[in-house]
């Protein structure tokens, strides 16, 4: 048996979460469409991916849906290479058509090998710091809060906020931030200077709640992009790929969103003035809804005061009245937001069976 990695090839016959699983086992964030006979149809990177479910697709949507919308897009053509072109020749054309991956083809067409831009020219997305949102009371999920802020409270074998910092360290996170406010030793004495962790904490001390953004104001100044998570949010999201999307987007910043569905349990009926145009039995009405993960540029914290109270509604309020470009960016991952007790125990069956790993949801 060949110990060649195989390429992350999906046929063109699939579905949307046939081209998900594919991009994730093949870690590139791209998945190659392939026809009957083998030979390169197209290809489907994550961004395409997300970009399709915010469009309206779904995850059990033909991949020949997804292609046939990004051949509307400019540039829709696969960026490609013939075997034996050099590793500089690959990397300058990536750079020219702002790709992170080329397939090269064999003389019929058909995938040979796979490059990144990771791999040909290392490091070179810009640093990031992370900052978990972790000072809240937990009221809901008292008594449990009652000697523990929530993001400690075991979910497995370990905190909550552990597995949190773990993911980011595998993203290759290394400068975590940990606002605290509610029984802020417990979590400093956990994780100390996280050395221990593999990454390198600081701690956002406030004096009073400062709302779900006002400790940013706190931070010293930086040029780097800024990730910043809920602390009691458990998630099978890629930080990677929101990165990649956000710069692809050139967004001042991107919000994690996830599709919420409400049916309403009557007929609704829908009125010009006192006439009934339209009556619908039991209809479903889809949303996003926010999932508590952003990525905001330095240039957004200039929306929010020191020691001034700010929610994150406000700051893409702001952003948005300004005519920045905020962009959504919607989870397929696995999402749960551990609010109250029901919450709590369905993380802890999640963990224990794997669910929490499932990446399509």
């Amino acid at each position: 048996m060949s110990d060649e990695p195989k390429l992350p090839c999906v046929s063109h016959t699939g579905s949307v979460r046939d081209a998900i699983a594919t991009i994730d086992r093949g870690e590139k964030g791209i998945a190659l469409v392939v026809d009957d006979a083998g030979r390169l149809a197209g290809t489907i990177t994550d961004g395409d991916v997300r970009r399709a479910i915010i469009a309206g697709l779904s995850v059990e949507s033909p991949l020949a849906d997804l292609l046939e919308q990004k051949s509307a897009a400019p540039f829709s053509d696969p960026v490609t290479a013939p075997i034996g072109t050099t590793r500089d020749a690959i990397k300058q054309l990536m750079l020219d058509r702002d790709v992170a991956q080329i397939p090269l083809l064999d003389l019929e067409g058909k995938p040979s090998d796979l490059l990144t831009l990771d791999e040909l020219q290392p490091n070179h997305a810009p640093p990031v710091r992370a900052v978990i949102m972790a000072g809240g009371f937990g009221t809901r999920l008292r008594p449990l809060t009652d000697e523990l802020p929530k993001p400690m409270l075991p979910v497995g074998d370990r905190p909550l906020i552990e597995i949190v910092v773990d993911q980011l360290r595998e993203a290759g996170v290394r400068d975590v931030n940990i606002s605290t406010y509610y029984k802020s030793e417990k979590i400093v004495q956990h994780f100390g200077d996280g050395e221990k962790f593999g990454v390198d904490v600081k701690y956002i001390t406030e004096d009073r709640p400062l709302g779900t953004a006002g400790a940013l104001g706190l931070l010293e100044p930086s040029d780097k992009p800024l990730l910043v998570l809920n602390g009691d949010v458990l998630t099978g999201i890629d930080y990677r790929a929101m990165m990649v999307f956000h710069r692809e987007q050139q967004a001042e910043l991107t919000v994690a969103v996830r599709k919420y569905e409400i049916t309403v349990p009557y007929g609704v009926v829908e009125n010009n003035g006192t006439l009934v145009r339209r009556l619908r039995e039991k209809p479903t009405f889809n949303f996003f809804v926010n999932a508590g993960i952003y990525v905001l540029e330095p240039t957004a914290l200039k929306h929010i005061r020191p020691n001034e109270r700010t929610d994150m509604t406000d700051v893409i309020q702001r952003l948005v009245a300004e005519e920045k470009r905020v962009v959504s960016f919607p989870i397929h991952e696995y999402w749960l937001d551990i609010g109250q007790h029901d919450d709590y125990q369905q993380a802890q069956q999640d963990v224990a069976s794997g669910q929490f790993l499932k990446r399509a949801a």
